[in-house]
């Protein structure tokens, strides 16, 4: 792994710091910071009702048609009442 040479000296201590607190490279402590941004935009995206619903449709299609018809006759079948 490449070794972190940054060009401001006050910024070696800070990243020499959370490198050593994070116990990883003083690199990936970079990286890990230009990513974060990124990542938390992310994950704060706001997402519309419509691409939200579109994704619950994807998630829970529909299942197959029964060929049935929910017509008056069918209701009236449920209470068991008669044709008027």
């Amino acid at each position: 792994m490449a070794s972190l040479y940054p060009e401001k000296s006050d910024m070696a201590d800070p990243v020499c710091e959370v490198g050593a607190l994070l116990g990883i490279s003083e690199t990936a402590a970079v990286d890990d910071a230009r990513l974060h941004p990124e990542q938390e935009l992310e994950r704060t995206k706001v997402v519309s009702l419509r691409e939200r619903m579109e994704a619950w449709r994807q998630a829970h299609p529909l299942g197959e048609p029964t060929g049935q018809v929910a017509d008056k006759a069918f209701y009236d079948s449920l209470n068991d009442e008669e044709d008027d």
